[in-house]
């Protein structure tokens, strides 16, 4: 009689064969991340508000003295700080405006009775169409002047870029603002195209109402972009990669857009994302401003010269949506543009 030596029952592994090692961990990391972007963003957002906020109730224009005119009484004082919410706490104030925020309830403009949020859809397209094109070749003319100017260093192209970007950093807006008027919209100019006014119909009548304010916006921003690039570029050049594709005959455009500029995307990205809420707040209030379009920069700077709290807190609201949104999800257009950042350490 044989004895037969009964193993212990195995353990059932609710595991699918196909599951990588490290996978429900790399999950698991996900959603914190999830929810440390998520607690960032909120925090950020309080922050910014609550601040902003803040500063409004207390150094804002007094809409009460605005709307009751001379010599109001002391009844009609209180009855008014009372219907605009003045009597009470700030703190109170900012707790009804996140709740109506939430329930995307903008109120009213305090200047014509407007819904504020009908406000911002008719002026926040045209700051973007005024803003976008010149945004755009702002950062592109910057990179193709790097590129060029990097891979002829110490030569005399180089020196021109480098003299042109330098220039260009010494005009303050306002003076860009003046010499792109008087160069493409007076009589000793070219006189081509309008002083001031917004009234586009199609494409033609677009590029003939946004050439001044897209020049005026380069002469600014393309020194600055093409001084931060080139630095970039020059340091690429110098490394051990692009000196061994020299040393096997590769061309300057395959070293320059195949290898240079693909490496320096990260600091590229990094600065697009960070120049546009100073572009959107900055820019758009000169631009709008001087040349008279009734965008979102116009309509802010009437706000605060009126008083209008609530048009301009939603306006401060979006500025710090936009870029809680930027700051935060920098890293996944890192990931974007580099996937090798992305890749799983192995543990």
């Amino acid at each position: 009689m044989s004895i037969i030596a009964m193993a212990p029952p195995r353990r059932v592994q609710l595991v699918s064969s196909n599951t990588k090692p490290g996978a429900f961990k790399a999950s698991t990391h996900g959603s914190w991340a999830a929810i440390k972007w998520l607690q960032r963003a909120v925090t950020l957002f309080i922050g910014v508000t609550a601040l902003s906020f803040l500063l409004i109730a207390n150094f804002s224009t007094d809409l009460v003295y605005t709307k009751l005119g001379k010599n109001p009484t002391p009844e009609q004082i209180d009855s008014l700080r009372h219907e605009l919410g003045y009597d009470r706490p700030w703190i109170v104030r900012y707790g009804y405006f996140l709740l109506n925020l939430a329930r995307g309830d903008l109120g009213y403009s305090d200047r014509n009775g407007e819904r504020v949020a009908s406000v911002l859809a008719r002026t926040i397209p045209i700051s973007l169409a005024l803003l976008i094109p010149g945004f755009i070749l702002g950062h592109l003319l910057g990179i193709v002047s790097a590129l060029w100017a990097a891979w002829q260093r110490g030569r005399w192209a180089d020196h021109f870029i480098t003299l042109m970007a330098v220039a260009g950093m010494s005009l303050s807006f306002p003076v860009a603002i003046i010499l792109a008027q008087w160069g493409l919209s007076s009589y000793q100019g070219l006189a081509w195209f309008p002083v001031q006014g917004w009234a586009p119909e199609d494409i033609a009548s677009y590029l003939y109402y946004v050439t001044v304010p897209t020049t005026a916006l380069l002469l600014v921003t393309v020194g600055y972009n093409t001084r931060f690039y080139r630095t970039l570029m020059v340091e690429e050049l110098d490394k051990d990669y692009v000196l061994t594709a020299r040393a096997y005959g590769a061309g300057a455009l395959v070293i320059m857009a195949r290898h240079v500029l693909p490496n320096t995307l990260i600091p590229i990205v990094t600065r697009v994302v960070f120049t546009l809420p100073s572009l959107v707040v900055g820019g758009s209030l000169l631009l709008e401003n001087y040349f008279a379009i009734p965008g979102i920069g116009k309509t802010a700077f009437e706000a605060v010269t009126y008083g209008d709290q609530n048009l301009l807190l939603a306006i401060v609201a979006l500025t710090a949506l936009i870029f809680v949104v930027l700051n935060l999800s920098i890293d996944t257009l890192y990931r974007w543009f580099d996937p090798r950042l992305s890749t799983p350490v192995a543990a």
